[in-house]
């Protein structure tokens, strides 16, 4: 009996400490058009979160939210990195970017040489390119990766929608792990046809995605069924870049897609990688 006192008093108290450090689960939030803050609780990072133009056609980051990630209030604060896909008006702000890094003195960019150039153009010398990443990938090149603190970098070079038009584009498709081993794919404007991410079998296959954010018509064009469900490896895939106008096409597929700033989804470690 005094033993069974014991072991039960001992649970008791060991109960407030695992209490007080709960698991984080990882989550992404919607920012606007491919705009995403993904985060585990210890490391947080952005996929092209400002942008000054949405063509009256894709959703604007508002303005409450603009401003808060630009101020670094929560939930937007203690920001790791910043990864852009490609430099378009309705994914990167050349000043924007510029402003925020200069406000927020830990945050790392890692962008293609393009955009970093007219960073540069506006920017000059600043200090703020010692935390810049210029990748200056072309198409078919092998894919590179980076060690930045937490987060485990993957990037490789695919062509932008519209095929062989916009050649001269550079869209990066991104694979981030975070530091709790949730890995995640932003796509960019990517092409949806198998011959320009065949070549790259190998990089898909090393590594499992947890949650994949492939551009909206991924799901309705092309091969871009095949390749989410066997080409790029991923568990899952949510939508972005969709239309404020909903396409009809794409709403009776079925498919999970980001559709208003500010939702949210948990992503969940299913598998082995």
């Amino acid at each position: 009996m005094l033993r069974f006192l014991s072991f039960f008093s001992a649970l008791v108290l060991l109960s407030p400490s695992v209490s007080a450090h709960p698991v984080t689960p990882t989550q992404t939030t919607y920012l606007g058009n491919e705009g995403i803050m993904v985060s585990d609780g210890h490391t947080t990072v952005l996929f092209d979160p400002l942008y000054p133009n949405g063509f009256g056609t894709y959703q604007m980051v508002p303005d409450v939210m603009r401003q808060h990630l630009m101020e670094g209030i929560a939930p937007y604060e203690n920001v790791d990195a910043i990864f852009i896909s490609h430099m378009h008006p309705d994914h990167f702000s050349i000043g924007e970017v510029i402003a925020y890094m200069r406000r927020h003195e830990q945050v790392r960019v890692f962008a293609p040489a393009q955009a970093v150039d007219w960073m540069r153009q506006e920017a000059g010398d600043d200090a703020i390119f010692d935390r810049v990443t210029a990748v200056g990938l072309e198409r078919l090149d092998a894919p590179l990766s980076f060690r930045e603190g937490d987060l485990t970098i993957d990037v490789v070079r695919i062509p932008h929608a519209g095929w062989p038009g916009r050649a001269e584009v550079s869209n990066l498709v991104w694979r981030v792990t975070l530091s709790d081993g949730i890995t995640v794919m932003h796509l960019g404007d990517a092409d949806p046809r198998d011959e320009h991410y065949a070549p790259h079998d190998d990089h898909w296959m090393v590594k499992r995605t947890d949650t994949a954010y492939p551009p909206y018509w991924f799901f309705t064009m092309g091969d871009g069924p095949q390749i989410l469900s066997t080409r790029l490896n991923t568990l899952k895939a949510t939508g972005i870049h969709v239309p404020i106008e909903l396409p009809v096409d794409l709403f009776l597929t079925g498919a999970d897609f980001f559709h208003v700033p500010g939702e949210t989804r948990l992503i969940e470690k299913v598998g082995a990688e």
